[in-house]
This record gives structure tokens, sequence and C-alpha cells, in this order.
């Protein structure tokens, strides 16, 4: 359990250290550049180093540790919550800040510029968290060192299954977060919480470095599955995507405004016309009072 503790420590640092960035740079940056930088890089730091620390404890955990699945599971519940709450409106996901592009709620330079976020605050993470590795303070991160030096692919299935797969959990991810956008902040949370629970279980990390496959292969995998997912999300709620469509491909819109129909009827003549619905309240320009 000692492990486990240190583990639980580099969580709550790395939160706190995070929150006081973004509060910090909330207070002192304009809010376009909080909203579409600083918050989003403080926000990418945090996911990814604490991700990589619950993804050694997967690793590892189970038989170094003694500590079944049901720990880490709950570990990435309680982290996702935590998440939820301190990022502020951020994503911190390039999938994310993609699907507000395709939805017209960001520009493409915002988009941009969250993306850019998000690369340095996983590099950065990356850097901090195998520093952090270095130290050794428990056997879990000795083992996490040794096991580094020669690791293997991360992707232990076939390229098109491994890529189904990341696609089917991207789907219901954005799925997830469409229906719950203008839902209360709590379901929203605790709903993202979930899901991502519940997918983890079935997906893993990816480790770009690794031997084993190739990086087309993990780009097919890890970047076209959930871009692929995402979209389909927004196909189906949304039945367009307005960056590209004004029309709804998927469903009809009946107009909310019905055209009121004349009643017919009879001229001299026998033949029925159709009788306006609407009378002039005015007499015509040609009929005036004499």
């Amino acid at each position: 359990m000692a492990g486990l503790n240190v583990s639980l420590s580099f969580f709550f640092v790395i939160v706190t250290f995070c929150e006081g960035a973004r509060r910090v740079s909330k207070m002192f940056l304009p809010q376009k550049i909080y909203s579409s930088f600083a918050g989003e890089l403080a926000s990418a730091f945090q996911l990814c180093a604490c991700c990589l620390e619950l993804r050694m404890l997967v690793e590892i955990g189970p038989w170094g540790g003694g500590f079944g699945p049901d720990v880490v599971l709950t570990l990435l519940f309680l982290l996702f919550l935590v998440h939820g709450v301190s990022f502020d409106g951020a994503s911190a996901n390039p999938a994310v800040s993609i699907q507000e592009f395709l939805m017209v709620e960001s520009s493409l330079l915002t988009t941009a510029v969250k993306l850019l976020a998000h690369f340095l605050g996983m590099k950065a993470s990356c850097i901090l968290t195998n520093l952090y590795w270095s130290w050794e303070l428990t056997d879990f991160h000795l083992i996490q060192n040794l096991i580094a030096r020669d690791c293997s692919s991360s992707l232990r299935t076939s390229v098109g299954q491994g890529t189904l797969v990341e696609a089917t959990c991207s789907f219901f991810f954005h799925l997830t977060l469409l229906l719950f956008q203008h839902s209360f902040f709590i379901y929203r949370v605790t709903a993202v919480a979930l899901i991502v629970t519940i997918l983890a279980y079935t997906a893993s990390a990816v480790t770009f470095h690794c031997s084993g496959n190739t990086l087309l292969d993990y780009t097919q995998v890890y970047c076209l599955g959930p871009l692929t997912g995402m979209v389909v999300a927004v196909l189906l709620y949304q039945g367009n995507i307005p960056r590209f469509f004004q029309r709804n491909l998927f469903y009809y819109q009946k107009n909310k405004y019905r055209v009121p129909k004349g009643k017919p009827y009879s001229t001299p003549n026998g033949k029925q016309k159709q009788e306006k619905s609407t009378k002039r309240g005015k007499a015509e320009p040609s009929q005036k009072m004499e």
C-alpha cells in the first residue's frame, strides 16, 4: 500500500499545482488567451500526468502491489470527477476541440491554439513524470524504469480491430458529451467520468516509441479511430456537420408555422374557388370614399 499512497500523493500534487496555475493565469491573462491556451495547457498537463501514473499502476499494480483492477477503475472514476470539476471549461482533448470546430463553436485559429496547448501539455507531463519515476520512490517506479528500457507494443490486436474499438469508444464518449452538454454540471461531470471508466476497461493507452507496430499503425488506431467516432457521434446527434453542411442530412424538420388554408366557395358559373384566409382590414387604394 505504500506505493499506492505515493501515487495518490502524486495525483494530489499535480491537481493542486495545475489548479493554482489555472487560477493565476485566469487572474492575469485575458479571457480569450486563458480559455484557448493557458487553461487547456494546464488541463492537458494534469490529465496526461495523472494518466501516465495510472497506467503504471494498471501494468504493475496487479502483480507488484497485489491490488486488482477494481482499485484502478475506482481511481480512474475519481480522477475524472476531479478533472471535470477543476478543468474550468477546458477539454484537454484534441478530438473535443475538433468537434467544437466542426459544430462552429470555435474558429480555426482557436482550435489550432488549443491543439498546440494540448501537445505542449502532453510533452511537459511526459518529461515531468519520467523525472518523477527516475527518483524511484517506490518499487513500482523501479520496475517501471526497467520495463521502459525494453517496452513492447500496447496494441495487442490487429490494426483494423484496434481502429474499430477506438472508434466505438470515441463514439460513445462524444455522444455522451453532446447529450449532457446542457444538463446540470454535476450530472455532466458524473456521466463523463462514468463513461470514461467503462470505456477504459476495454481500451489501453498508446506508447508511440515502443516496438511492435509502426507509427502509421498507431496513427490509424489512436487518431483516425477516435476522430471517426467523434464525427459519427456529431452526425447522429446534430444530423449534419454545421461547419460543412447547413442542411440536415438525416432528420426532417417540420415548419413550426402552419400556413392557414381558405374555405372553398361557389361562383355563379358553378365552379368552386378558394377564399383567401386573410381579410383585408382596409379598403384598396382605388376604393376611396366619395
